[in-house]
């Protein structure tokens, strides 16, 4: 606009020095001096309008760009889970695997039980089925057990270390060789639990032979009798085979007080118990079993498994238990 005022002074100024110029041609030039005029407006309102145009394409294209990067860290998480997904996949895939091999080993053991129940169902005595019936009871116990460890590995197998892995798997052995130690003992001494005279108990990794003291003792006496020598040499080669278990040897009495002829030699229950205990450890140790796993515990009256105020009741706790622990490694000499 400044341009064209300037061009129009300068073109008056140069007609009125050459006093050539026409108002005709004076008028025509201001014409087209009008019309450059309007022309450059519109030039100038389309520039505004470019103008405000390409600011819009620049938002338009920012706001495009930072899409695209929302887009590209969207992309980046999916493929992280999906790896993630990849990697849960294969370690679930591994569990099931286990849990299939695991499944099959126990049906392969009930069938096998199955087929040597029926084997010998033919010759059986009723005595012969009771105790068949009492040792299925038993497997069924141990059995579940087995089932709930599984499903407790199952359950925490996705977040497994391979410390712990190694920890169940060890747990699993000694449990099985409980069971082998249990089964064996029970075989060895079917008559004697039948008649009532001696109990086996298993609890988790605790195995446990209770024996009355009518098997091994005279009354108010810590000398083992011939034949409760003879029902301990029937265990002891299983006991000789045991190198990762402590062997605790506990003696348990009555409430009744020892008399005035014992109390020279044993004053208490205490001493009584103790002597019992310790004379059924030299005795195992001279038959074989490492002493390095033996060990001797007398409790007296204070731990009873019955009411002391009936025979019956006073008879059960006069008794020697033979317990199968854990072995406290640090309590071992090393060889």
């Amino acid at each position: 606009m400044r341009f064209i005022r300037i061009a129009l002074l300068a073109i008056m100024g140069l007609s009125f020095a050459t006093g050539c110029v026409t108002t005709q041609k004076y008028e025509e030039r201001l014409s087209d001096i009008n019309a450059l005029t309007a022309e450059n407006a519109g030039l100038a309102g389309k520039l505004r309008e470019t103008g405000d145009n390409l600011d819009k394409e620049k938002t338009a294209r920012e706001a495009l760009e930072a899409d695209a990067a929302m887009l590209k860290s969207d992309v980046e998480k999916l493929a992280a889970e999906k790896a993630e997904l990849t990697r849960n996949n294969e370690v679930l895939s591994a569990a099931n695997k286990d849990i299939n091999k695991s499944v099959a080993e126990i049906s392969q053991e009930k069938l096998t039980a199955v087929k040597e129940k029926d084997r010998i169902l033919a010759d059986l005595t009723q005595e012969k089925l009771n105790a068949i019936k009492e040792k299925d009871r038993i497997t069924a116990v141990l059995t579940q057990e087995k089932a709930n460890a599984i499903k407790e590995k199952d359950l925490i197998i996705a977040g497994l270390t391979q410390e712990k892995t190694d920890a169940i798997k060890e747990r699993d052995r000694v449990i099985e060789e409980q069971k082998h130690s249990y089964d064996n003992v029970v075989s060895e001494l079917t008559e004697e639990i039948k008649k009532g005279e001696i109990e086996v108990r298993q609890l988790k990794d605790k195995l446990t032979l209770t024996m009355v003291e009518k098997i091994l003792f005279d009354s108010g006496k810590a000398d083992i009798k011939t034949n409760g020598k003879k029902v301990l040499d029937r265990v002891v080669e299983i006991l000789k085979t045991i190198t990762d278990k402590q062997i605790r040897i506990e003696g348990h009495t009555d409430n009744v007080p020892i008399g005035a002829t014992l109390a020279g030699k044993f004053p208490t229950n205490w001493e009584l118990s103790a002597s019992r205990a310790t004379t059924v450890v030299r005795y195992l140790q001279e038959k074989g079993v490492s002493p390095a796993v033996l060990n001797a515990a007398g409790y007296s009256e204070y731990k009873p498994v019955e009411s002391n105020e009936t025979d019956e009741g006073k008879a059960k706790n006069r008794r020697i238990e033979i317990v199968l622990i854990p072995l406290d490694k640090e309590s071992v000499p090393p060889k």
